[in-house]
């Protein structure tokens, strides 16, 4: 969206009125972001971590294996930046795919 402001200046020696256009443009604020996080339990295997992070987080098996060992020894985990949509739909596949092979999986999100 523009918005024209018009102001007139002083008049000075000589000069006739003049106008001065100044261009207003309205910034669109990003929507805030959400972390989203895996939480690390005793009885979900490793490897099925490393399966969920690669389907639902893109991720390669390296970079997997590294992030479920962080979740491992840390007890959490950063596993993805997203908008608040795509945040939820992240956590409740993550949550719906754990709940169907019987793991207590958690996965959770909070803004950043």
């Amino acid at each position: 969206m523009t918005a024209w402001n018009v102001t007139m200046s002083d008049e000075r020696e000589g000069d006739d009125d003049a106008s001065v256009v100044v261009e207003t443009r309205t910034k669109t604020k990003r929507p805030p972001l959400y972390k989203v996080l895996l939480l690390n339990d005793d009885y979900t295997p490793m490897e099925f971590v490393v399966h969920v992070l690669e389907r639902f987080f893109g991720m390669n098996h390296a970079q997997a294996f590294e992030v479920m060992l962080t979740v491992h020894k840390k007890g959490v985990a950063v596993v993805g930046v997203f908008s608040h949509e795509i945040a939820e739909t992240k956590v409740a596949q993550v949550m719906d795919f754990a709940r169907r092979h019987q793991h207590p999986l958690q996965c959770t999100m909070e803004k950043e």
